[in-house]
């Protein structure tokens, strides 16, 4: 199986979705359209291209820097905190892996982070409850008071 989504929308429960991605390229695109289909019911009014753009990008770094002797996954949660969404990826990598660079102009690669820090309202990364490490992503005034 390629992904699995699990819904909570249940009332009083912050989470309101996620995603298990196998490490392949087609998890990317899956992800994508997944988020897009799984947040519509919420009607966020921050701007949904720009959340599937950073997950996109960090859907991306966490299938390529993930590291495991197990097989592994790539884990993908959206919190709904007051008005803002978080936005969760896990992978098994290291925590001190995760930094923001500064590419030069013609590097093909390293911009992932950059957007993210640029689109988001913050952003953190650390260990993962699930072990391995966790990038996340937050959106303020993601839906009115």
């Amino acid at each position: 199986m390629a992904f699995v989504i699990d819904r909570h929308p249940c009332e009083g429960s912050p989470r309101l979705g996620s995603m298990v991605l196998q490490p392949t390229p087609e998890s990317v695109p899956r992800a994508r359209r997944w988020f897009r289909k799984l947040i519509a019911p919420y009607q966020p009014a921050c701007s949904v291209d720009d959340c599937v753009l950073m997950i996109s990008e960090l859907v991306t770094n966490a299938m390529l820097y993930g590291r495991s002797d197990d097989e592994w996954v790539v884990r993908v949660e959206w919190f709904r905190e007051g008005t803002s969404l978080r936005v969760e990826v896990h992978n098994p990598g290291f925590p001190a892996s995760v930094r923001l660079r500064r590419p030069d102009a013609d590097d093909a690669h390293g911009r992932g982070l950059l957007l993210v820090d640029s689109i988001a309202a913050s952003w953190h990364a650390g260990p993962s409850r699930f072990g391995g490490t966790v990038v996340s992503f937050e959106l303020a005034d993601a839906w009115s008071p």
